[in-house]
């Protein structure tokens, strides 16, 4: 596998990262959420863009960026405006979506962006080229809150992916029985076994989906997501006890 690298973070070797999300909605919420990762085993943090208040402001969508980076320091950041067909907090139009990832990208102040590829796949192509002109990493991402589709489909959607030039493959599945949980699992095996060379990201949400939050290891997941102190999807559990359980899997494989 080729990992990636941001900072002094390797996605894609050892031990799968974890990944905590920031979800203030003011300024000075984003950087109480921050200074707060500097006690917590989080190999990344995510701001969930979409939740702040003036995201829409570009001065005040690059202060808060600006905070925020001198807060976490080195620790890798990915920023995510996750829109409302996938979850998110606010609706954006195509153009509005590309100008911001485009600004983030441009200011320098995030290491990865989260690029929701069916959006449109042109669109997506742009966003994700452009955004690597900067250095900066792309985490291409589908969210289903609804269902899991079968691992054909699964895999199909990470291959889309993977065409376009992502660096890291990220699904999110929504399970409705346990069987779905087994499919994600095995189409991520399968994906990190025959079709990818790059770090995969996949987890079945909810409370029947927690188990591929912990033991991605076993089936190729390359990071997995928790809370600090707010959750952002269902099925994320506190970064403390994530930690114990990762650790405990690593150092039996």
């Amino acid at each position: 596998m080729r990992p990636v690298i941001v900072r002094n973070t390797v996605i894609g070797e050892g031990r799968p990262k974890i990944c905590a999300p920031i979800v203030g909605h003011t300024i000075e919420e984003i950087k109480r959420e921050a200074e707060a990762f500097v006690s917590v085993p989080v190999d990344v943090a995510e701001w969930r863009a979409d939740y702040f208040e003036n995201v829409f402001e570009t001065d005040r969508l690059l202060e808060a960026a600006k905070r925020l980076r001198e807060t976490l320091g080195d620790l890798p950041l990915l920023f995510t405006f996750r829109t409302s067909n996938e979850g998110g907090e606010k609706e954006i139009d195509e153009d509005a979506y590309k100008a911001l990832l485009h600004t983030i990208a441009a200011s320098g102040y995030a290491d990865l962006v989260d690029v929701e590829i069916f959006m449109g796949e042109e669109l997506s192509r742009q966003i994700i080229e452009d955004t690597h002109k900067y250095g900066v990493k792309v985490v291409g991402s589908n969210h289903d809150f609804h269902k899991t589709p079968p691992e054909e489909e699964i895999i199909r959607r990470l291959d889309v992916m993977q065409r376009l030039k992502a660096d890291i493959l990220k699904i999110a599945l929504m399970p409705r029985t346990r069987r779905d949980v087994l499919t994600l699992l095995s189409a991520t095996l399968k994906m990190q076994e025959q079709h990818t060379d790059r770090p995969l990201v996949t987890m079945s949400m909810g409370g029947i989906g927690v188990i591929s939050r912990l033991a991605g290891e076993s089936f190729g997941s390359a990071l997995t997501f928790g809370a600090v102190s707010k959750a952002s999807a269902p099925g994320q559990i506190g970064v403390q006890e994530l930690a114990c359980v990762l650790d405990i899997i690593h150092n039996s494989l």
